[in-house]
């Protein structure tokens, strides 16, 4: 297929506080993109954001914003109970699709969206952003090399104190599907299947409180087993005074561990150690610079589409982890 040179035209459908701290600059940064459209809620609202920001076109429907013919693709960051009906209706109108994580309520509702997406030729991504960090690529390639020996666990944990949140729904059943184990947890499990490049086969889970059909959890701890033997952990909460990422890569012969595996802009820091019972032998830190998150996987849409490419966060991986989450709320 022959390349366009053609900017990418973005829409934003469920524009808030997410959306215009860390959407619209990483959509405005990225290569070969152009944010032309936002939608939201109030009419009066979307129109008074563009026009602060420079965004040519305002909708309070997501129907009216895919049909433009102005728009190429959208980036859907509404609640979770919408992702699924607004990627049919996106993809019903010809228009590309990211849309944030989770991917959806079920797996039911991620495969009518890949479903959707193939049957009119348009390109899905799930915004799994994490597996893109430069922290995160380095730990596989460690892991890969056979340093670490036989992976013996693989751990992540992400939580954070969702009082701080704007997100009212966020323990809602009915709306958000699950707690943090949809919210961040998901990020979690991403991570260690493209680290460990393996798959799930089982999960068991302790969830605080028990979901019932109108709460969340609001912590969580998963045990998974891989399919080559390797078993993983996952710790997410909401109810926690700080914010705080870990990964964590456990071998017979080695460990690696990286803090804030999750962060954007930063300058992330890894850690090797190897040793014989108490004593290290190798203790070394790489250092290495962290860009944009948000800004790469846009760009990395973008060429997608104009290259005619499928996206790595593709939407066959987003049903992969949402296998992982049904069982676990199941």
């Amino acid at each position: 297929m022959k390349k366009s040179s053609k900017n990418l035209r973005y829409g934003i459908i469920g524009f808030g506080r997410f959306a215009e701290k860390a959407i619209v600059p990483a959509i405005q940064a990225a290569s070969h993109s152009e944010l032309v459209a936002i939608q939201k809620r109030s009419l009066d609202a979307a129109r008074e954001k563009a026009a602060g920001l420079s965004i040519p076109l305002a909708f309070d429907d997501a129907r009216s914003l895919v049909v433009h013919p102005d728009v190429d693709a959208v980036f859907i960051v509404s609640a979770n109970s919408c992702h699924c009906p607004e990627t049919l209706l996106a993809a019903e109108a010809g228009k590309h699709v990211i849309v944030e994580k989770p991917m959806a309520m079920n797996c039911r509702e991620a495969e009518m969206m890949i479903d959707a997406c193939r049957k009119n030729g348009v390109k899905l991504m799930v915004g799994h952003m994490v597996r893109l960090s430069p922290v995160v690529v380095r730990i596989k390639e460690i892991v890969e090399s056979g340093e670490l020996g036989r992976v013996v666990l693989a751990k992540a944990d992400f939580v954070y104190d969702a009082r701080l949140s704007h997100r009212g729904w966020l323990l809602d059943r009915k709306i958000a599907g699950g707690g943090p184990v949809f919210d961040i947890g998901v990020h979690c499990l991403d991570t260690l299947r493209f680290v460990l490049q393996d798959e799930v086969v089982s999960v068991k889970s302790e969830l605080d409180p028990r979901p019932d059909l109108q709460q969340t959890e609001s912590t969580a701890l998963l045990t998974l087993r891989f399919s080559r033997g390797s078993i993983g952990s996952i710790f997410c909460s909401f109810s926690t005074s700080i914010r705080r990422s870990y990964l964590e890569i456990i071998g017979t012969e080695g460990t690696v561990a990286a803090e804030g595996f999750t962060h954007s802009n930063c300058r992330g820091v890894l850690t090797v150690q190897k040793g014989k019972g108490d004593r290290t032998s190798e203790r070394r830190k790489e250092k290495i610079s962290v860009p944009d998150l948000y800004r790469e996987e846009v760009t990395h849409f973008s060429e997608c589409v104009r290259n005619d490419r499928e996206p790595v966060l593709s939407g066959l991986n987003g049903l992969q982890n949402q296998r992982v989450l049904d069982a676990v709320m199941t």
